[in-house]
């Protein structure tokens, strides 16, 4: 009497695996095609509705930065009329007349020498007080991040706390102060309390940044024999670019921009471009042909100046946000 072994490696329903049923097909849809791994498996309506809600989406965007721009487009608009035409309508009423467009306005603006003077004035301010807001931002942030020092966590506490401090509070005694010194009404004095105002925040965000710096990074140029001064400049500076950029355009746009502290502070006799604009207003009514090219004029600079550094602000306001 024989006995059957069984095949080695058959399955329980006594199968070779080289005799197995072969592996069901992809499973068919309704129409008979084959689903892909990992393919639309949604219908066509649906598919049309998700496309037409993308392209919804899309024009509401495209709409709300049209609405957001009008102030802008009137503005240019405005500037390129002459002030008959400024009187009489309104600005979109170019299109119906677009040869009455002129430079004039332009050109008599740049003839006029206290729109120039305060145009120098301006950038005489706004470099200054970018650059050292920059440049002891980040040596300050680098040492509250990585240098150990006494009580260096209470002084970024009061670091930290003047960010709460108001501008307006400090008007009438850093007046006072400034004048006792000699430096009131003076170019100096506006860039110092640009800077003074700037400090805090600049340390702040350059703090935080250069902290998420790997310690493993500096130690390695530790053991490479680098100090501390090389080790700023050759890595953490490089890493910290966008984050640099960013308070540098925001330094930029606050200090280009600012009218409070430069009507207190600045010369009355060669003001910096905001103040002089509003000395342009007459007594029964808005300059308009001149504040309409002068007002273009002094906007598109920090425009130039932000799109020019656009991806490494973007690139610092998103630092940290994703791991």
């Amino acid at each position: 009497m024989t006995t059957e072994e069984p095949v080695i490696g058959a399955s329980p329903s006594g199968r070779s695996p080289l005799t197995a049923r072969p592996a069901r097909p992809a499973r068919a849809n309704r129409r008979g095609r084959a689903r892909r791994p990992g393919g639309d498996e949604r219908s066509l309506p649906a598919r049309v509705a998700a496309r037409l809600g993308g392209g919804a989406v899309r024009a509401v965007l495209v709409l709300v930065g049209l609405f957001w721009l009008m102030p802008t487009i009137g503005l240019l608009l405005s500037s390129l009329r002459g002030a008959d035409d400024i009187a009489s309508s309104g600005w979109w009423q170019v299109f119906t007349k677009p040869s009455r467009l002129t430079f004039e306005n332009y050109a008599n603006l740049l003839d006029n020498h206290v729109i120039t003077n305060s145009l120098l004035s301006t950038v005489l301010i706004t470099v200054p007080a970018t650059l050292l807001v920059v440049v002891i931002g980040s040596f300050a942030g680098y040492a509250f991040a990585w240098m150990e020092f006494p009580g260096r966590d209470w002084w970024f506490i009061g670091v930290v706390a003047l960010l709460v401090v108001p501008v307006q509070v400090a008007l009438i005694p850093v007046s006072r102060l400034f004048g006792a010194i000699g430096i009131f009404e003076t170019t100096l004095g506006v860039v110092l309390f640009h800077v003074a105002f700037g400090l805090p925040f600049a340390i702040f965000l350059l703090r935080n940044f250069f902290a998420e710096i790997p310690r493993e990074l500096l130690e390695a140029a530790r053991l490479d024999g680098a100090g501390e001064i090389r080790l700023f400049t050759r890595v953490v500076m490089p890493l910290g670019g966008p984050a640099i950029a960013s308070l540098g355009i925001f330094q930029f746009l606050w200090v280009w921009n600012d009218m409070l502290v430069a009507l207190v502070f600045a010369d009355s006799k060669n003001p910096p471009i905001t103040v002089a604009l509003q000395q342009q207003v007459r007594q029964f009514g808005n300059n308009v042909d001149v504040l309409a090219p002068g007002a273009f004029l002094s906007m598109i600079i920090p425009l130039a100046v932000f799109f020019a550094f656009q991806r490494q602000f973007v690139s610092g306001v998103m630092a940290g946000a994703v791991k």
